[in-house]
């Protein structure tokens, strides 16, 4: 059989989690096309970040690897032994396919298909990183680089219509093509079948039916800028009006000095890491969401479906999810007024908040996971399928 390999790149894991032997639960960036290679009749390869994988079970019938790749471009000797490891699988396999994801896996799969010949590379790029608004070394290096890997690229798929547009410009490999899809999908079935206590949900986190609750969720990182919506709460002087942040990160501590210094300290509550995020969105009013840079967001789209109006900052991938003025406000990322004007225009109108909810939920449909899976299915039946049929007759 001929092979198929899929790498992707997570946060590096934990001691505990690298040794964890969970059954192995593809999601929603490498299921609709790990399910797409598996129906084609590849034999299949998935890069985890996890020790001994060969040794794990999956829900899927593929074959399991180390392909220990990370988030940072700089780690030197892990993405050392990221190359080792892929070029491993491609010499001891017939490898026929290999799709990478950005950033780390995008760089590595390329260039390791590119040495060994590869017949078909796809890279999936989640957000490039030359953006509109991007540091000059972004709009220079990282586009340069992009360029010249999209040179061994058969196949670029992105996710927002400033990538496709930028994609569309590159010189791929012969025959090379550029799609957008709808991101990697949401399962809207979990929305809509989920029953919440919306006042006990409340309670949990120490607030009542009459506050509003805005809220934010994400890594607690600068890119982010939760300190934003910090500061356009206290604008508001208002007592009632809440800001749940869920996430952690190395930011923390400083949200928490802002949080004080602007005299919103017992306004803004941070949950930390947790599994009941569609029942907090459910629960609240308005998602606050004021990032620097994103792709596609999920945590957006997780809004839209949970039918929350959202604040946002009117950037890439935000502006291909809400509709200004119809699904909530696009703001300028660093405006705080704007923020806060936003705020107080949804603050006594829930008519306005339910309409701009009720908005979302039907502009977020095309972005189940189903509508996704089928996206990939058809680029990959076009793409693939004659390899394959060629390779049969041969």
């Amino acid at each position: 059989m001929k092979g198929y390999v899929f790498i992707a790149n997570s946060t590096k894991p934990s001691i505990e989690q690298a040794k964890s032997r969970a059954l192995v639960r593809p999601g929603n960036v490498s299921r609709p096309c790990l399910e797409a290679a598996l129906k084609l009749g590849y034999d299949v390869f998935l890069g985890i970040n996890r020790d001994n994988p060969e040794y794990l079970e999956c829900e899927l019938p593929v074959n399991l690897f180390d392909s220990h790749t990370y988030r940072s471009i700089t780690a030197f000797l892990d993405n050392i032994v990221a190359y080792k490891n892929l070029e491993n699988i491609i010499k001891q396999n017939d490898i026929e396919v290999i799709h990478c994801n950005t950033p780390v896996g995008g760089i590595i799969g390329r260039i390791c298909g590119k040495k060994h010949r590869i017949k078909k590379i796809i890279y999936t790029a989640h957000g490039f990183h030359f953006y509109k608004g991007a540091p000059l070394i972004n709009r220079t290096l990282f586009k340069c680089a992009e360029k010249v890997m999209a040179r061994w690229t058969d196949v670029i798929i992105t996710m927002n219509q400033e990538d496709y547009e930028s994609a569309k410009c590159f010189k791929l490999k012969k025959g090379g093509k550029v799609y957008k899809v709808h991101g990697v999908g949401i399962n809207l079935f979990e929305y809509s079948n989920l029953n919440v206590n919306i006042q006990k949900k409340r309670e949990e986190v120490g607030l009542s039916d009459s506050n509003l609750i805005c809220i934010s969720v994400g890594d607690l990182i600068k890119r982010k800028n939760f300190e934003t919506a910090i500061k356009s709460i206290s604008k508001l002087n208002n007592t009632n009006v809440h800001l749940v942040i869920c996430g952690s990160g190395p930011y923390e501590d400083k949200l928490k000095e802002i949080a004080k210094e602007f005299n919103v300290e017992s306004q803004v509550h941070f949950l930390g890491f947790r599994n009941d995020i569609k029942e907090l969105l459910i629960a609240s009013d308005i998602f606050l969401f004021p990032t620097l840079q994103e792709g596609l967001p999920r945590a957006l789209m997780e809004s839209m479906a949970a039918g929350l109006p959202a604040i946002t900052s009117k950037i890439r991938g935000n502006i291909d999810l809400i509709e200004d003025k119809e699904g909530g406000f696009l703001c300028n990322p660093l405006d705080v007024e704007a923020y806060a004007q936003s705020i107080e225009s949804l603050l006594n109108n829930p008519s306005l908040r339910r309409k701009m909810g009720e908005y979302n939920k039907k502009r977020i449909k095309k972005y189940d996971i189903e509508y996704v899976k089928n996206e990939i299915k058809v680029i990959y039946d076009e793409v693939l399928n004659d390899e394959k049929n060629i390779t049969n007759k041969i």
